[in-house]
């Protein structure tokens, strides 16, 4: 599988299937490339499986902004309208327009 096979974009903003976070997608894994003690962390319930694109976001919740790894299968669209507020985006993206973030062309390939 290649990143062109993904459900999602870098600049789309997703919001977590079963947490209440958002963020902004800043990279995709084509398949889980995180550690295995990092898996295994993940109650076995919910746990993802590793056979599918990974998201690195730029992720906020009501108290707080971070780097979130999450699995294609529980990402959302985000369709609140609203920036993400994280204080790393002005590094990576441009303007935001309404449902993802503008990339700043020399970060295109």
């Amino acid at each position: 599988m290649n990143v062109t096979n993904t459900q999602f974009t870098i600049g789309q903003v997703v919001r977590h299937r079963l947490f209440d976070f958002r963020g902004v997608i800043v990279d995709v894994d084509p398949e889980f490339s995180n550690t295995e003690e990092w898996w295994q962390a993940i109650p076995e319930d919910i746990r993802p499986r590793k056979d599918q694109p990974f998201y690195h976001l730029l992720a906020e919740n009501d108290s707080t902004a971070y780097h979130a790894y999450v699995s294609e299968q529980n990402l959302l669209i985000d369709e609140s309208g609203e920036p993400v507020n994280h204080p790393e985006i002005a590094e990576m993206f441009g303007e935001f327009l309404g449902d993802s973030y503008a990339i700043p062309r020399h970060y295109r390939n």
